[in-house]
């Protein structure tokens, strides 16, 4: 028995599909660009985060302010805050904390305090990470308030809470993530105006807790791996196109 013979298509039918498989490679060039682009817009923003990083603290945001704030464009950026710390309000936020600076790392807690600004409003700040065992301790601070003093950390816009983040255990004062409509709601609503925004403190001595100083800087940035396989998608559907071409013309007219 012979083996079947393959068919040639007729003109339409060649015409059809070249145009799909070049269709699709053009969408793969597209795809891959929009990737380049994105690369671009990625590696400016990590070199403008590394100049805020090292530059000098700027005064917080008034509360005046905070209903036009654009939250991304101050995200890092070293402010200085005066007011007094309410720790009689603190909550603390779970967290695992990984390639911790400090000692202390693992499943814990964020330790957030309100700041009641001595312009009007409240700023949370996170003073820092401690483990799992220091959670009561950090929730039943004896401390009422502090003293007026000034601060500095780094701006922060709050975290948002997915759609399977549970609720606040509010007869703790644990909260999922560091969300400050959430975490209002777990202190004194005469703290309010409440800023959409946290700040983050940084290290104290070696060994202290709340370990402060544990802010992630960091920015996933793969899109040149992207591109790089769109485009290849793109030079593998013309070469497969260019031998389906070929074949077809090896194939005898019936």
């Amino acid at each position: 028995m012979s083996a079947p013979t393959q068919k040639r298509l007729g003109p339409v039918m060649t015409w059809a599909f070249a145009v799909l498989m070049l269709a699709l490679a053009g969408v793969c060039v597209w795809l891959g660009t929009w990737q380049m682009h994105r690369l671009a817009e990625k590696e400016a923003l990590i070199a403008a985060v590394d100049q805020r990083l090292t530059a000098a603290p700027v005064p917080v945001p008034v509360a005046e302010d905070w209903g036009g704030l654009d939250l991304e464009a101050l995200n890092f950026q070293p402010v200085s805050l005066t007011g007094a710390f309410r720790y009689n309000q603190t909550v603390t936020v779970f967290t695992s904390l990984a390639n911790a600076r400090g000692s202390s790392s693992g499943p814990g807690y964020w330790v957030v305090t309100p700041f009641a600004l001595d312009k009007g409003g409240t700023v949370f700040a996170n003073r820092g990470f401690v483990p799992e065992a220091f959670q009561e301790a950090a929730v039943t601070d004896p401390e009422g308030e502090t003293g007026q003093v000034t601060i500095t950390g780094l701006f922060r816009p709050g975290e948002k809470a997915g759609f399977m983040t549970p609720e606040a255990n509010t007869s703790d004062r644990i909260e999922w993530v560091r969300d400050p409509e959430r975490l209002a709601k777990l202190v004194d609503p005469a703290l309010a105006p409440f800023a959409p925004f946290y700040v983050d403190l940084p290290a104290g001595a070696p060994g202290q807790l709340p370990q402060g100083g544990e802010t992630t800087v960091e920015f996933p940035n793969n899109h040149l791996g992207y591109a790089y396989t769109w485009y290849g998608f793109a030079i593998v559907a013309v070469v497969m196109l260019g031998f389906w071409l070929w074949r077809q013309r090896q194939v005898p007219k019936p």
